[in-house]
């Protein structure tokens, strides 16, 4: 009997997918283990590897379909002594529609299973144009592709709520050649826009789609910003002395390339550690504790970014977190991250000081409840004992929600990361 190969969920939050490449055609045999495709997620862009062997009887979707629901079958594994004519009906679905702008159907006497469609114009029907003087009412975007596309709106007939002219209707006047109106008297009816920095009006640009990974960072980061009351702490962390011991670490053997952020780590992790109250998670009505120190850190790669995970950072050596900490940001670059090496995490690290980046407040990774933004070192003047003098300085920005964690308890923790990086020595212990 074929075997239908599905659309896999590569993460819990994942329902569609663009099936970037296939690595397969038709007529090739696979084994259990091949990679056969590469997959774009909400997450990153992912290699898929074959559950079962035979030969490719058919590719149902073909590469660079997008929104392709999870356990759609997206081809079909022949057995030994299997042909194309056993395969059953396994067309492509349609996809994923854009769900529509809000629209009032028509009534309809008689019971339906389905509600009936707004009633369209007859083909040669000229559309019902606006009493002079009127209000017309149509939505942002409506307006907006009818001035793109110089039609008039009061030559149209909404078929929105209420007669609201909306997008559908644009395209319906596209399609049929409706003409044209001066701008002046269609100013003159309809109210002025607001204008947005989403959508210049005079400006030229370039409309460039959003990948599936934007989308989710997109909406994560807006939720962050909307659901979790963030605060933020920040404080000037001395970092000679950590310096000095990485360039001492570093001449003892090449096999030691530990860098200012493998530090910073591991000064996260044991913190955590020695203040666990800042080691927790908003659930509702409750809580939850962590009794390990596993850091997200966030890794730029084309299209966006992921944050890979160093779990049990608190137990691993310098060595150890610098080591796995460079085989999941390459990984992570070649989009080849598996889910259980980027999903969880119960603290974030930002570290923009490689671009020059002296200080800034960075988003919540929700469901965390801390972030680090980690600006760059550089020589600055400090006051020792009442007089000035040059130490390397590094500003660190501790963001919190404040359902989770109070200032206090932010603050504490924070002094625990600042000591352990001015005397790194103690990290060693």
């Amino acid at each position: 009997m074929p075997t239908n190969v599905l659309m896999p969920a590569l993460s819990p939050t994942m329902e569609t997918g663009t099936l970037s490449k296939w690595l397969i055609k038709e007529g090739d045999t696979v084994t259990a283990g091949d990679v056969i495709a590469e997959i774009e997620t909400d997450k990153a862009t992912m290699e898929v590897e074959a559950s079962d062997e035979g030969k490719v009887g058919k590719i149902v979707i073909p590469e660079g379909t997008e929104d392709v629901a999870v356990n759609s079958v997206i081809a079909v594994l022949l057995s030994d002594g299997e042909s194309a004519s056993d395969i059953g009906d396994v067309s492509a679905p349609p996809p994923a529609a854009p769900k529509p702008e809000a629209k009032t159907p028509e009534s309809k006497p008689e019971p339906k299973p389905t509600p009936a469609p707004a009633a369209a114009p007859a083909k040669n029907e000229a559309p019902k144009p606006a009493a002079s003087g009127d209000r017309i009412f149509a939505s942002p975007l409506a307006r907006r592709l009818a001035e793109q596309a110089g039609i008039s709106l009061s030559s149209l007939q909404g078929s929105g709520p209420h007669g609201r002219i909306v997008k559908h209707d644009i395209e319906t006047a596209k399609e049929k050649g409706v003409p044209s109106k001066p701008a002046a008297a269609e100013a003159a009816q309809a109210p002025a826009a607001a204008p947005s920095a989403a959508m210049p009006v005079d400006a030229p640009y370039e409309e460039i789609k959003l990948s599936s990974m934007r989308r989710t960072i997109a909406k994560r980061l807006e939720e962050s910003k909307r659901t979790i009351p963030h605060f933020y702490l920040t404080v000037d962390v001395e970092i000679d002395k950590l310096l000095a011991l990485r360039k001492q670490i570093k001449a003892t053997s090449e096999d030691y390339n530990i860098s200012v952020n493998d530090f910073i780590i591991k000064a996260c992790a044991m913190a955590l550690r020695k203040h666990p109250a800042a080691n927790v998670q908003y659930a509702g009505d409750k809580l939850l504790q962590f009794k390990r120190a596993d850091i997200s850190v966030a890794v730029a790669i084309e299209g966006g970014l992921i944050t890979p995970v160093i779990r049990g950072a608190d137990s691993k050596s310098l060595n150890d977190i610098s080591t796995e900490m460079r085989e999941l940001a390459g990984k992570a670059r070649e989009g080849k991250l598996k889910p259980e090496e980027f999903q969880g995490g119960s603290f974030s690290i930002s570290n923009l000081g490689m671009f020059g980046i002296k200080h800034f407040d960075a988003v919540i990774n929700p469901p965390q409840a801390g972030i680090l933004a980690v600006g760059k070192g550089e020589q600055r003047a400090v006051v020792k004992n009442g007089a000035l003098a040059i130490a390397n300085v590094m500003t660190v920005t501790l963001s919190c929600d404040h359902r989770a964690i109070d200032g206090a308890v932010g603050a504490e923790f924070l002094q625990f990361v600042k000591g352990f990086l001015e005397e790194p020595l103690t990290m060693l212990i």
